[in-house]
């Protein structure tokens, strides 16, 4: 089927990650994945999703030192360990209102907020009657992550080199960078063609030491469309996108797709170049 290409994490959520060459993956996902997030005054989760809200933690970057140290780098380059009282205040003058981060999930879910974005497929049809406007003059949505963790859904998001060709293709003008989809594996798929991890849902990935599920495609947020580290922000990304791959999800009806969801089954050690087969079959 493919080989792993790139290999990344992001210790804080909605912030600039970074490269691997290897990770371990336990039930949980990549170890050192979305470990930490922002969290307002509200209890809200500091997420991209909502762009004027959060946005500027695109403009930070974190990594993992050692085993678990998370440290941020901020935009003028200052770089400080994730609990630091000093880094805290740094990231409430940066957003504008005050923000901790922390490593304590909420036990059932903290609130996730998006922006409803224009275009149709972005969200569930029957949210945006539910759709309210913020104190940001933004159209959001208010969810939860998953319970016990900061992650959105899936423990893991794979997206194919296939399906980045194709969106290529359908968006020339664009720069369709595998880092604005914030995946955590990228399968080098040679000979695919449109998206072909869509029929992967429900089979199982051997990719490396780890057995995965793949649980559905993964729903996409205004997120790909901003700017990334040196990426500029492209809006009609995700218009393309709506335009050429709209594919139903459980029962949430059609919505714009990008790359799929994965559980883990059995953990292990992922590494670059590693094979990617559906489990029990070839190649």
């Amino acid at each position: 089927m493919g080989t792993v290409t790139a290999l990344y994490r992001y210790p804080v959520k909605s912030m600039l990650g970074e490269a691997l060459t290897a990770a371990e993956v336990s039930g949980r996902g990549l170890h050192g994945d979305r470990v930490v997030a922002a969290i307002d005054g509200t209890g809200a989760v500091g997420s991209a999703k909502h762009p004027r809200k959060w946005g500027a933690l695109l403009r930070c970057r974190s990594r993992t030192i050692g085993t678990d140290t998370v440290v941020v780098e901020l935009p003028d380059g200052t770089v400080l360990p994730a609990g630091r009282p000093d880094l805290d205040a740094a990231l409430s003058a940066l957003l504008g209102r005050d923000v901790a981060l922390s490593r304590t999930p909420p036990r059932h879910g903290a609130a996730l907020e998006r922006a409803v974005p224009e275009y149709e497929g972005g969200i569930p049809d029957r949210l945006r009657d539910t759709a309210s406007t913020d104190a940001t003059g933004a159209t959001v949505t208010t969810g939860r992550v998953a319970p016990g963790t900061f992650l959105d859904f899936g423990r893991i998001h794979l997206v194919t080199t296939s399906t980045l060709r194709r969106l290529r293709a359908v968006h020339p003008g664009g720069d369709v960078d595998a880092r604005r989809f914030r995946p955590n594996l990228v399968v080098d798929t040679p000979h695919g063609t449109g998206y072909p991890e869509d029929e992967w849902t429900g089979g199982h990935l051997r990719v490396g030491e780890a057995l995965l599920r793949v649980v559905v495609p993964t729903p996409r947020c205004v997120v790909p469309a901003l700017g990334h580290d040196e990426l500029p922000s492209d809006p009609a990304l995700m218009r393309a996108v709506a335009r050429d791959h709209r594919i139903p999800v459980f029962d949430l009806g059609r919505l714009s797709c990008v790359g799929v969801y994965l559980d883990v089954l059995e953990p292990g050690t992922v590494r670059l170049g590693d094979p990617v087969v559906r489990a029990g079959g070839d190649a």
